[in-house]
C-alpha cells in the first residue's frame, strides 16, 4: 500500500520569490523524489510574514506546522530531521515556528479581507469555494442590486484606498444615474512607498477581487470591469489574468454570471508607471489610452467616468472587502472598528523594521502596537525616530503622537493621514531635511504638469529646502517662511492630491524635526498648510 502523499505549503508571493522561494520548492521536490517520499506541494500565498520567509508550512493532523526562513541549503537538513513526518526533533529544529495558527503575529490579527491569504493555492477554485468563496457573490444575487449597496452603505465601508470615501454612496450614484453602459474601474496602481497588500490580493486571493468586483458591477448594472494593475507587478498580473479566465470559464464572470441573467465581464490593464494615475481620473485617462493627466471635476467619475459613462472606482482592498460583507451581513463587518472607521485595515509594515509584513487590524488600535508589539522595533536596534505614515506624500510622525487611535478621523484632526495603510519606520540616523527634499523632488518628477502649483511649487520646494540647510541666521529665517508660504500654495491652489499632499512630509519634518533643517526650534506655524486638518486623498490612493 503505497503511502499518501504529505501536503506542503511553499509561498508563490513575490515577496517569498525575491529570497527564493522557487529554489525552496524546487529542492523539496528534488529531495522527495529521492528518498521516494509522496509530495503533494502547493504554491500558497504569503501569511504576510515577510521576515520569516520563504516560510514552509507541512499539513499534520494537528494544523500546519511552520518552519522559516528557509533556505534551498535547509532542505535535506530538515528532512533529516523530520519535516514531513512530525517528529519532536522536527518540532525542535532552529527553523521550527510551530503551528502557525499559534504564531502571535497572526493570532493577534482581525483577518477578514485576508482570512484565506496564505492558506490556499491562489489559483484553485475549489480552494477558494472550499474557504468560503463566492458566498457573497450569490447572496448578491438572491438580494438584488437595490439591496446589495444598501448593505455596503450600512457595513460603513469606506475607501481603503486612503480617501475614505463611503464606498456605497459611489455605487448608489452609479446605480441611480442613467446611462447604456456602466463601468467598474480597480486602482491597483499601488505606487505608495511601503505598501503591498494590493500585490498580496492580486497574488495570493485574486478570486477574492473578482468577486467583490462581480458584486458591485451587477449591483450598479455595470457589465465591464477594469483592474489597472502597476506594470511592476509582473506575477500580479500574470496570476490574475489566469484567475480571470478561470473564473469566466466556471461563470462566475461573463454573459449571465452564476446564472444571473447579468453580464460581467472582466479585463486587466496594465499601467503606465507614472504615480500621478493612482489619481482615479488619471487612471481613467490611461486606460482610455491617453496621457495620464488629471481631469478637472466635475463631473464625477461616478456620473461621467470611464469613455463618458458612470463609473465606480475603488481600490483594490475596497473591492476585495466586499465579498465578506455580503457573506456575512453589514452588521457583522461593522461590529469592527471605531467612530466611521468601521471594518479593519490591512497595515503594512516597511522600512527599517525588525518584523515587516502585513498586519490586519480593526481600526482603532495605534501606531505604537504595530510597530513596536507586532514590528519589534527597527531592523538596525537603534531607537525609532519618525514614522511615515500613508505613503511618500504621507506626513512623519513623531513619537508624541504614536498613541492616537489609527482611524480616519482621528488622524484628520491632527493633519495627518491613514492612506493606504502603508508604515515606514525610520531610525535615529534618518535625517528629515533630506526626507523633506525627496518629498518635493519626487512631486516634481511625478507631477502631471496640469496645474502650477505642483508642477512649480514641487521645483522652486527643493531649492528652497536647499537654501534653508545651507545658509544660517535671517536668510535661513526667510527661507523657512518661504517654504512654508509655498506649502500652502501647493496644499490650496493643486489640482489633485499629488500636489496638494507633499507638503504633509514636508511640514511635518520642519515642525517637529527642525534640528534636521539647523533650526533650534520650528518657527511658529502661522500657514493653514501647516494647521491642515481633513487631508485630501493622495494620488496613489484616491479611488476612495
Amino acid at each position: 500500500m503505497s503511502q499518501a502523499p504529505i501536503t506542503v505549503f511553499v509561498p508563490r508571493d513575490s515577496a517569498a520569490l525575491a529570497v527564493g522561494a522557487d529554489e525552496v520548492a524546487q529542492a523539496l521536490t528534488e529531495a522527495c523524489a529521492a528518498r521516494g517520499i509522496a509530495l503533494n506541494l502547493v504554491r500558497n500565498g504569503s501569511r504576510g510574514m515577510f521576515w520569516l520567509e520563504t516560510l514552509i508550512e507541512v499539513a499534520t493532523p494537528q494544523g500546519r506546522r511552520a518552519f522559516g526562513p528557509v533556505e534551498a541549503d535547509d532542505v535535506d537538513a530538515l528532512l533529516d530531521a523530520g519535516l514531513l513526518d512530525g517528529s519532536t526533533h522536527a518540532q525542535s529544529h532552529p527553523l521550527s515556528m510551530g503551528l502557525t495558527e499559534q504564531l502571535p503575529w497572526l493570532a493577534r490579527q482581525e483577518r477578514l479581507t485576508f482570512a484565506r491569504m496564505g492558506l490556499t493555492d491562489p489559483l484553485s477554485l475549489a480552494d477558494y469555494e472550499a474557504h468560503g468563496g463566492w458566498a457573497g457573490l450569490r447572496r448578491a444575487i438572491a438580494l438584488g442590486g437595490e439591496a446589495v449597496v444598501q448593505e455596503v452603505l450600512d457595513s460603513g465601508l469606506r475607501g481603503r484606498g486612503g480617501a475614505a470615501f463611503p464606498a456605497g454612496i459611489k455605487w448608489r450614484t452609479v446605480r441611480q444615474t442613467p446611462a447604456t453602459q456602466k463601468y467598474i474601474a480597480c486602482n491597483a496602481d499601488e505606487g505608495d512607498s511601503g505598501t503591498f497588500s494590493d500585490r498580496m490580493t492580486l497574488e495570493g486571493d485574486p478570486f477574492m477581487l473578482i468577486e467583490g468586483m462581480a458584486i458591485a458591477g451587477l449591483a450598479v448594472g455595470a457589465t465591464q470591469g477594469y483592474v489597472y494593475v502597476r506594470s511592476e507587478y509582473p506575477h500580479a498580473i500574470d496570476t490574475f489574468n489566469a484567475a480571470i479566465a478561470l473564473a469566466t470559464q466556471a461563470g462566475f464572470l461573463g454573459d449571465d454570471v452564476c446564472g444571473s441573467g447579468q453580464a460581467f465581464h472582466l479585463t486587466l490593464r496594465k499601467a503606465a508607471g507614472a504615480y500621478v494615475c493612482g489619481e482615479e481620473t488619471a487612471m481613467l485617462e490611461s486606460i482610455e489610452g491617453k496621457r495620464g493627466i488629471v481631469r478637472a471635476k466635475p463631473p464625477l467619475p461616478a456620473i461621467e467616468g470611464l469613455f463618458g459613462m458612470p463609473t465606480v472606482i475603488n481600490n483594490v482592498i475596497t473591492l476585495a472587502s466586499v465579498p465578506i460583507i455580503l457573506a456575512r451581513g453589514a452588521a457583522f463587518y461593522k461590529d469592527f472598528g471605531v467612530g466611521r472607521s468601521k471594518g479593519t485595515l490591512p497595515f503594512q509594515l516597511a522600512g527599517n523594521i525588525r518584523h515587516g509584513g502585513l498586519v490586519e487590524k480593526a481600526f482603532g488600535l495605534t501606531l505604537r502596537e504595530l510597530v513596536e508589539d507586532f514590528g519589534g522595533g527597527t531592523r538596525s536596534g537603534r531607537p525609532i525616530k519618525a514614522i511615515q505614515v500613508g505613503g511618500p506624500l504621507g506626513a512623519y510622525v513623531p513619537p508624541s503622537q504614536w498613541d492616537v487611535p489609527l482611524d480616519y478621523e482621528a488622524y484628520a484632526a491632527l493633519g495627518l493621514v491613514v492612506g493606504h495603510g502603508g508604515i515606514v519606520v525610520h531610525d535615529d540616523t534618518a535625517n528629515l531635511a533630506e526626507l523633506a527634499r525627496y518629498a518635493m523632488h519626487f512631486c516634481a518628477l511625478e507631477s502631471c504638469g496640469k496645474c502650477t502649483p505642483c508642477r512649480i511649487g514641487s521645483t522652486r520646494g527643493v531649492e528652497v529646502i536647499d537654501r534653508i540647510t545651507r545658509n544660517k541666521g535671517e536668510v535661513r529665517e526667510q527661507q523657512v517662511h518661504l517654504l512654508r508660504d509655498l506649502c500652502d500654495t501647493m496644499l490650496n491652489g493643486s489640482l489633485c492630491a499629488m500636489g496638494g499632499m507633499t507638503p504633509y512630509p514636508v511640514l511635518s519634518a520642519l515642525n517637529h524635526y527642525p534640528a534636521d533643517f539647523g533650526l533650534d526650534e520650528a518657527p511658529a506655524a502661522t500657514h493653514a498648510a501647516t494647521q491642515a486638518g481633513a487631508a485630501p486623498a493622495k494620488p496613489g490612493i484616491a479611488t476612495a
